[in-house]
């Protein structure tokens, strides 16, 4: 009588295949966390690279023209006595506190506190204000305007005002109510320094920086024959999502202390300077 024998796992080797699955399913499972754990990284570090680049070079955009003021341009708007326009806007390419009779407080701020953010305020010739809007002249002409940029919680914010309706000249129109527009997300710092010129510090006529200072110090500087001709900006910006870092980094903003914005999140930190290219020539052709 033949028998047949029944061929199977035994209880060993499925105990072996059961640990062996575990072993490669948690490999699995460890490359796909890693993956993902980098992929967050990964965006986290490329948004801030971007936010990073667009704030700075929207600011270059706007700030490296504070001072201008071109009397021969075709399409200045002239109901005002634009030589003395002209004059006021070259010695005040940075206004200041005070500057303004309608609105005194606005100008180029230092936080009061020790790390608090700055706000930077430029004057100039343009054609519309930093939001974009032409404040109730036509769309070719080119007139006054002073943009203010400040950080409100987390936002690096612009508005725009017509330099003329600060200076009591005329009424404000197509102004929006003066409501500030958001440049950037996610901005855990801004500060900034102001380049000062003085020929009598300096020796000659080049209108270098002989100095970087804070805004609370340009009304001596200034007094004692100095004038801005150049703005150093400094940003710290937050990368999209949450990411655990294992040590939280420090960074030095300008002439600030220390700041230490958690481990939650990738952080990077940009500085640019920029010359003020109409205030050195005005600075040189006053020395001349």
């Amino acid at each position: 009588m033949n028998t047949r024998r029944t061929s199977g796992f035994t209880l060993i080797e499925i105990m072996i295949t059961l640990a062996l699955g575990l072993l490669i399913s948690g490999a699995i499972i460890q490359v796909m966390v890693s993956n993902s754990v980098a992929d967050r990284l990964n965006r986290a570090i490329a948004s801030a690279q971007e936010s990073g680049r667009f704030i700075v070079n929207r600011l270059r955009s706007d700030v490296i023209m504070a001072g201008r003021y071109d009397l021969l341009d075709g399409n200045l708007n002239r109901a005002v006595d634009v030589v003395e326009e002209a004059a006021f806007v070259q010695n005040h390419p940075i206004p200041l506190p005070g500057d303004f009779a309608v609105r005194p407080v606005l100008g180029a701020i230092e936080g009061p506190n020790t790390g608090d953010s700055d706000v930077l305020v430029i004057s100039l010739q343009t054609d519309r204000d930093c939001r974009g809007y032409t404040l109730g002249y036509n769309n070719n002409d080119q007139f006054y305007v002073v943009n203010e940029y400040f950080l409100d919680g987390s936002q690096l914010k612009c508005r725009g005002f017509d330099g003329r309706y600060l200076r009591g000249q005329k009424p404000a129109a197509g102004h929006n109510g003066h409501a500030a527009f958001t440049l950037l997300d996610d901005v855990e710092s801004f500060q900034v320094l102001y380049g000062v010129a003085n020929p009598l510090i300096a020796g000659d006529d080049s209108a270098r920086p002989v100095q970087y200072i804070p805004a609370d110090q340009l009304l001596g500087a200034i007094a004692a024959n100095g004038q801005v001709v150049a703005v150093r900006i400094g940003v710290l910006v937050k990368g999209d999502g949450q990411v655990k870092i294992s040590q939280s980094a420090s960074f030095v903003l300008l002439n600030e202390d220390p700041i230490s914005p958690g481990s939650d999140h990738i952080y990077k930190q940009f500085e640019v300077t920029i010359a003020l290219r109409n205030m050195k020539n005005f600075v040189r052709s006053v020395s001349l």
